[in-house]
């Protein structure tokens, strides 16, 4: 049995500058520091940072007047900023700026009168962020179904944006829906899923061709690990999303020759690796890395936590 692993996988530049971003703001004020939410969906990032002084919190209100705060990489409402700031908290923004960027696009269509659509799934940190970023109603749909169950009259103008961790192929089918649906619309077409989400979507559809099982490393809340599992499928190989290397299951080693491994957006390389370690232990013979391209993608720390020079490297 062999391994191959997916190349690019794992961290992308917005999770680094959020991670990055909680390491300085306790360098600079101390812990406690405030997280609204999880920073990114992984659970063994999260524990790290706890152990260094980090507290997570899901209500703004759980933190203390005048504390310091950051805001997770998936992004926060109008009325969370709001509320922070009535608590004079210190606010310390970690959102993804590709994140950022489908806000200043939906408030742009928003300021234009556009009816708004975004495509994305309920209920996640980014989505409730994004429709929370402007004052006005947004619909939301996840399916074909629901692009055709949407109550906008079919000649109203009408403008989407979507969630940056989407499926490319399931997107872009709803995409093709929504211009069937509306003869006036506006859109970012695919451009608003994010390099790494298309990169690693793109790679494990290489790795899919070459091995007999594709084990994807995340969190089972994070959603673009998820779309991994299911661009694997989708290419005929069976998948799993796996936490950490307990998970993995050695029942599903049988017959297998070829296994692959790949790893979401905000899963460190440590859970690959170990991974890795146990796959050797139930048997595998070697580990091999597929070739692709490297990312070169980076974005600076939030304002006000940019490193002295001597303290450059910290900078995402």
């Amino acid at each position: 049995m062999q391994v191959l692993l997916a190349q690019p996988r794992g961290f992308c530049a917005g999770v680094e500058r959020a991670v990055s971003t909680v390491e300085r703001a306790l360098e600079l004020y101390g812990a406690p520091v405030f997280v609204f939410h999880e920073i990114v969906h992984n659970g063994r990032v999260v524990e790290d940072l706890r152990r260094r002084g980090a507290l997570f919190v899901n209500e703004i209100e759980a933190i203390p007047p005048g504390g310091v705060v950051v805001f997770s990489a998936h992004g926060v409402s109008d009325e969370v900023v709001a509320r922070a700031e009535a608590r004079r908290l210190r606010i310390i923004d970690a959102t993804c700026p590709l994140v950022g960027r489908v806000h200043s696009r939906l408030r742009r269509y928003a300021r234009l009168g556009y009816a708004l659509v975004m495509v994305g799934h309920s209920g996640h940190d980014e989505v409730v962020g994004t429709v929370g970023s402007v004052q006005a109603p947004v619909h939301l749909v996840a399916s074909l179904a629901d692009v055709w169950a949407l109550d906008i009259p079919a000649s109203a103008r009408v403008a989407y944006v979507t969630q940056t961790t989407l499926s490319l192929d399931d997107t872009a089918e709803i995409i093709a829906a929504l211009r069937a649906r509306f003869a006036h619309l506006e859109g970012p077409d695919l451009d608003d899923i994010c390099y790494a989400t298309h990169n690693r979507q793109r790679a494990v559809r290489e790795l899919a061709r070459r091995v007999d099982l594709v084990l994807v490393v995340g969190a089972l809340n994070s959603s673009n690990s998820a779309r991994l599992r299911e661009v694997a499928q989708q290419c005929g190989v069976t998948a799993y999303l796996i936490e950490d290397a307990e998970a993995l299951n050695p029942q599903w080693l049988r017959d297998v020759t070829g296994v692959g491994v790949t790893a979401g957006a905000s899963t460190p390389e440590a859970l690959v690796r170990e991974v890795c370690e146990r796959l050797g232990r139930l048997g595998a013979t070697a580990v091999r890395e597929l070739h692709g391209e490297p990312e070169a993608v980076s974005f600076r720390l939030p304002p006000g936590l940019v490193p002295l020079a001597e303290d450059a490297d910290l900078v995402a």
